[in-house]
């Protein structure tokens, strides 16, 4: 079989250690007992292993090369290969609205926006594993008042556990990038509601880690664009603080005065509530953005 040639604007990095493809494929066993979706399966070095196990696999593959080299490689998959954009796809559609389990090699260049649209979906990917820079990775799992914290790590920390398993060196790629890798593994934690308005949530956090060498009571500004809130508001402890110091727990409360503050400010100006328009939402498409 002829073999697909790497595409530099699709980020492709294939690898070629079939040890590392095992250990990949065998993080998925954390959650058992349901289907697989493969993002990015390249020329299938880890759908090889995937499909061994006793459940419904299925991969997403936007190059149309590697697709025609998928079916090739697996006719029994011709069915379960779907040639389409992860990102634009209806997730709740891919095994009718069954739970699964997410897995691949993600691209680097768009790992965060997989995995903010995993969030939208998080009560249908119980599990999330795989390959991603380890830049990305570290961020993802770090805690409180490290500075690789960020918002990767407060957005997916707040439903799921993240661990780091293990790094993966340049020279098991083709072509080699030019960062380190990590494998990671995802597992949904027990919080079913945040305790807090979950939008507002997302937008606080993306906000104050865009200014995150600002205090809270400088990088909050922003978020009252129809009015201003008590002075007592910027008056709290709480806003000396940066946004790697405060734990999830501290940003929900945060939120919570932030939204008492806005129907406040709502209330006063004679309107009915509505979510603040003058923050843009970020696709935070690069790692550097978290």
């Amino acid at each position: 079989m002829k073999s697909v040639k790497p595409k530099k604007n699709l980020g492709q990095h294939f690898l070629v250690d079939l040890s590392i493809a095992r250990r990949i494929a065998d993080t998925v066993d954390a959650c058992p007992d349901i289907p697989i979706l493969e993002i990015g399966p390249g020329m299938g070095v880890l759908t090889q292993y995937l499909v061994g196990k006793p459940r419904e696999v299925k991969a997403v593959e936007i190059d149309a090369e590697s697709v025609a080299y998928l079916y090739e490689k697996f006719p029994t998959l011709h069915e379960h290969i779907l040639g389409e954009d992860f990102l634009r796809m209806d997730l709740s559609q891919v095994f009718d609205g069954r739970q699964f389990v997410l897995t691949g090699n993600y691209p680097y260049d768009i790992s965060s926006q997989i995995f903010f649209k995993m969030l939208d979906y998080k009560d249908l990917i119980p599990c999330c594993t795989g390959m991603i820079q380890r830049e990305v990775a570290l961020r993802m799992a770090a805690g409180p008042g490290s500075k690789a914290y960020g918002i990767l790590s407060v957005l997916m920390q707040a439903w799921y556990d993240v661990e780091y398993l293990f790094t993966v060196d340049e020279n098991v790629f083709n072509p080699p990038p030019k960062v380190k890798s990590a494998v990671i593994r995802m597992t949904r934690n027990g919080v079913t509601d945040l305790g807090c308005d979950g939008q507002l949530f997302k937008r606080l956090v993306k906000a104050v880690f865009n200014q995150r060498r600002k205090m809270l009571r400088v990088s909050l500004r922003q978020l009252f664009n129809t009015g201003k809130p008590a002075d007592s508001f910027y008056a709290q402890d709480i806003m000396t603080k940066r946004p790697e110091q405060l734990s999830i727990p501290q940003f929900v409360e945060l939120t919570n005065k932030v939204d008492e503050q806005l129907k406040l400010i709502s209330a006063g100006n004679g309107e009915s509530r509505e979510r603040p328009q003058g923050l843009k939402e970020s696709k935070e498409a690069k790692p550097d953005a978290s």
